[in-house]
């Protein structure tokens, strides 16, 4: 028995090692499911936050989390079918009308979702949508800049898992709402490259209500003794299909009626 769990530790530590090296290095890496399965929840969540605990004792700082594969489309598009999450350090944290280093993400893509931000902490009670309601200062449209250390996005649910949820970046818009002025599951949103149209979707998209994801990232993290907590940043899940992206490249979702967010990819690392 001993033998077997310590084996499991090793097969962890190796991925979390090759994903550690793809992101150091900047050069994508094979998949980890060859060591940890391609569908072993435990094992695939036991990478990330392996991780994401080296990343906290260097010095990063975490300041929310994302939520993903919440959209059908994104789920066809990576073949998977349920949502994941991950850690949004405040590195990856930019602002509408900034431009990222293209480097700094690995095989970059581009999805447009809505991000709350929490005036309480979720960490007791059912944490269902009326608790969640309750819980949001306001929310902002967003620009999630996906990335995988994973070579071509070969990606089963463990791999993205592991990979701390395929997180590279996001963007935050500059207009708050409130949810007395909107209802997330009814927004409609359209992405452009370049001024051409690469994605439309709308609220319903995201597990059929952004709140519902929220509630279901807020029971999961809760359970694992890490529950979300005031003034974090929530993004909430795609709103529609996702979009590969390179330098020179202007990317705007509009959100309505949260508004528009837009941010230009460069030349460079970050």
């Amino acid at each position: 028995m001993n033998e077997t769990v310590n084996l499991s530790e090793a097969h962890v530590e190796q991925a979390a090692r090759r994903l550690v090296r793809a992101a150091a290095e900047g050069v994508p890496c094979a998949p980890v499911r060859d060591l940890i399965g391609a569908d072993d929840l435990d094992a695939a969540y036991a990478v990330q936050q392996r991780i994401v605990r080296d990343r906290i004792r260097g010095g990063a700082v975490v300041v929310g989390r994302k939520i993903g594969l919440t959209s059908s489309a994104v789920q066809r598009q990576l073949g998977v079918d349920r949502p994941d999450f991950g850690i949004l350090f405040e590195d990856m944290a930019y602002l509408g009308g900034d431009t990222i280093p293209i480097e700094s993400v690995q095989q970059p893509r581009v999805e447009a979702e809505i991000a709350f931000v929490l005036a309480r902490d979720l960490a007791d009670g059912p944490l269902d949508i009326a608790q969640v309601r309750a819980a949001i200062a306001y929310a902002v449209p967003a620009l999630e800049v996906c990335g995988s250390r994973i070579e071509n996005w070969d990606i089963r649910f463990a791999d993205t898992v592991a990979d701390n949820a395929s997180c590279g970046a996001f963007v935050l818009g500059p207009r708050r709402m409130t949810l007395r002025d909107f209802t997330p599951r009814d927004v409609v949103m359209s992405m452009t490259v370049d001024g051409t149209e690469v994605s439309t979707g709308n609220g319903a998209a995201c597990l059929g209500d952004p709140l519902e994801a929220v509630a279901w990232l807020a029971r999961q993290v809760r359970d694992l003794g890490e529950p979300l907590l005031a003034g974090q940043v929530i993004l909430s899940g795609a709103l529609g299909p996702m979009h590969p992206v390179v330098a020179g490249n202007k990317v705007t979702a509009r959100i309505t009626p949260l508004g528009a967010v837009t941010v230009t990819f460069g030349e460079g690392k970050a």
